[in-house]
């Protein structure tokens, strides 16, 4: 079958992490709990910025972005999931899967991007702090984040276009999200361009950022221990752990999602799923307590915010 004449009568079936009636409640519930906390929690983040002129700096715009993205990468994935928990129905469209794909890539990758933007910042801020305003300008800091959008929407782009290609013979099993290495493995096509492609642009997608991440942050430590005081290199290096502590979540996910081989075998399957569980709901879980809990900061802002003291607005 070719791709496009699959649009309106392919299904997939996805993996469900539970085949037990009490165990899917539970795994409803639970799943329902993470998304509602998640975009609570992220939005706070982006209210708290966007309310507060003592957070209308370059660090914090990039943090509201990010969890913008993070409410933006759940939200393609875990509804459905939820959806087909209750119904006790595991289809999904080939139309749906191929959009569910093209919009996980698209914010999964900006995930990756922004980290290594916010490394950028923290370098500047740190190695150049005399002329961090110069450099981090409203402009610089727009057109970082929208080279980010645009380059990580044409890697999804081409991924998913390469993905339509492929033919898919009979109803396959796929583990709850529809991504890149278990759809190319029920495909009956062969797909060699999509793993080589893969295998570079994704490698690029994973490895330039980790490399920016890198370079940044050696520099960065270089900076911070020849500062004098022990009082200076807390502070410098206060924000940059936080940030660590995230970057760290979010490759190990990465890697164990995309980097680490698998079978066919049901375990593995399982294992798959539970690897793109953590990834897609927990590291954009994590991600404001990170920030929330250990930033003084970000603290006062968000009890501004909760007791109704603001001190801007968006449109300011």
């Amino acid at each position: 079958m070719a791709g496009g004449n699959q649009m309106t009568i392919f299904v997939f079936l996805l993996w469900g992490l539970s085949d037990e009636p009490e165990q899917q409640h539970i795994l409803f519930l639970l799943f329902l709990w993470m998304y509602v906390v998640t975009v609570a929690s992220n939005l706070l983040v982006v209210l708290a910025i966007g309310t507060d002129t003592r957070l209308h700096t370059p660090m914090y715009f990039f943090l509201a972005i990010l969890s913008c993205a993070d409410i933006l990468f759940t939200s393609t994935t875990v509804p459905k999931a939820l959806v087909n928990i209750q119904s006790q129905s595991r289809s999904i469209s080939y139309a749906g899967c191929l959009d569910q794909l093209y919009f996980f890539l698209t914010f999964g990758d900006m995930d990756i991007f922004l980290l290594a933007t916010m490394a950028y910042d923290r370098y500047i801020a740190i190695c150049h702090p005399l002329h961090y305003m110069m450099i981090m300008n409203c402009q610089r800091c727009t057109l970082l984040v929208t080279v980010c959008w645009t380059l990580t929407s044409l890697v999804a782009m081409t991924h998913t276009f390469l993905i339509f290609q492929l033919s898919f013979c009979s109803k396959k099993i796929i583990p709850d999200f529809c991504d890149l290495g278990p759809l190319m493995k029920v495909s009956c096509s062969d797909t060699r361009v999509n793993q080589v492609v893969l295998l570079f642009l994704g490698g690029a997608v994973i490895l330039i950022p980790f490399m920016l991440i890198l370079v940044s942050y050696i520099h960065i430590f270089l900076a911070i221990l020849r500062v004098p005081s022990a009082q200076g290199r807390y502070k410098a290096s206060s924000t940059c752990g936080l940030h660590l502590v995230v970057i760290a979540l979010c490759f190990v996910m990465v890697i164990r999602a995309y980097l680490c081989p698998s079978s066919s075998s049901s375990n593995s399957v399982q294992e798959d799923t539970a690897a793109a569980v953590m990834y897609t709901v927990v590291t954009p879980l994590l991600t404001p307590f990170i920030y929330s809990l250990w930033n003084k900061d970000m603290k006062g802002a968000l009890g501004r915010l909760l007791r109704g003291k603001v001190s801007s607005s968006w449109g300011k």
